[in-house]
């Protein structure tokens, strides 16, 4: 296992939405469970959010979303991400929360989205998802 204070995590609020308690319950437990959080604030542009991802050097984007644009939003970072040639769950762990419909869930995560978490979510199914699974990503798989 990684040890938490190394894995860098960014919470990002893509679109026009403006509601972001969840985000902030999400970026605040996982800041307290022991993972370094950023958190980028709401009405994000896809353009911000890889920017972010790149200059912050994080392991984790959680891409929280509830206004319905996930199937345009998610796309396009995945998108941006390849093209500054970061593979999404091998460069940097991609999962996503918010209203998402189970249909555009298994289709967000066959596009390349680790995994979706919908409202109500465990937060101890989150930290335990991102605990299996960073250690897969070629920056920390290489360190053994």
């Amino acid at each position: 296992m990684v040890e938490r204070s190394k894995v860098r995590v960014l919470v990002a609020k893509p679109g026009l939405d403006g509601h972001d308690r969840g985000a902030k319950v999400v970026a605040r437990a996982l800041r307290d469970a022991g993972f370094e959080v950023i958190y980028t604030g709401i009405r994000q542009t896809p353009e911000q959010i890889v920017e972010s991802v790149i200059q912050e050097d994080v392991d984790v984007l959680g891409i929280s979303i509830l206004s319905g644009a996930h199937m345009v939003l998610i796309p396009k970072i995945l998108k941006l991400l390849e093209e500054k040639g970061l593979k999404p769950n091998e460069d940097v762990l991609v999962i996503a929360g918010g209203i998402i419909p189970p249909d555009d869930a298994e289709e967000l995560e066959k596009m390349g989205v680790a995994e979706v978490f919908g409202p109500g979510s465990p937060i101890g199914d989150i930290i335990k998802f991102i605990d299996d699974n960073v250690p897969k990503l070629k920056k920390f798989s290489s360190e053994n």
